[in-house]
């Protein structure tokens, strides 16, 4: 099992903790990613959180996330939680948001409490999902998924809901 980068308030390393055991109804500040990836298209990798996930279960997200590990570069850990999650090889990726940082409580009273840079990749090809990590997944245009949030904001993860229109206005997605 992976161990996961805790901070300080000021985004130092303050010490590290296994993945299992971080998030709780108290998690600490924990270095995570997001990462958003668009087709040759210009449509974004929508997907659905396994049911079996501890937080968020079955919302749909932007393409994936993830928590690098101690000491691990950030864009390496992009890179291969894209493999494990979707089966992808990513090109162009990129930071775009360094220091995108959110608190949210799910219902079932689990914390995230995350420094969370997020990230803009392409790929030319179709994912193979790992249904540990993706129930489903889906090409959409960003339009119509702004649309969505805007009706339906209980349906897509918190920090999707958040990012997603600053990523609009910096002309990302």
């Amino acid at each position: 099992m992976d161990d996961v980068t805790l901070l300080a308030e000021d985004g130092t390393a303050v010490g590290t903790l296994p993945k299992q055991d971080v998030h709780t109804r108290d998690t600490p500040l924990h270095l995570a990613f997001s990462c958003y990836v668009l087709d040759t298209h210009g449509r974004l990798l929508l997907t659905r959180r396994a049911l079996a996930k501890k937080t968020w279960p079955g919302v749909w997200t932007n393409s994936f996330c993830g928590h690098p590990r101690p000491e691990e570069d950030m864009l390496d850990a992009v890179r291969r939680h894209g493999v494990h999650e979707l089966g992808i090889d990513l090109t162009d990726l990129r930071l775009v948001l360094p220091d995108y940082r959110y608190r949210a409580v799910d219902a079932s009273g689990i914390v995230e409490n995350e420094i969370c840079p997020v990230h803009v990749a392409f790929i030319d090809g179709r994912p193979s999902a790992n249904p540990d990590e993706v129930s489903e997944w889906i090409w959409v245009d960003v339009a119509a998924l702004v649309e969505g949030i805007t009706h339906t904001p209980f349906a897509f993860s918190p920090w999707l809901v958040e990012q997603l229109p600053i990523l609009r206005r910096l002309g990302e997605v």
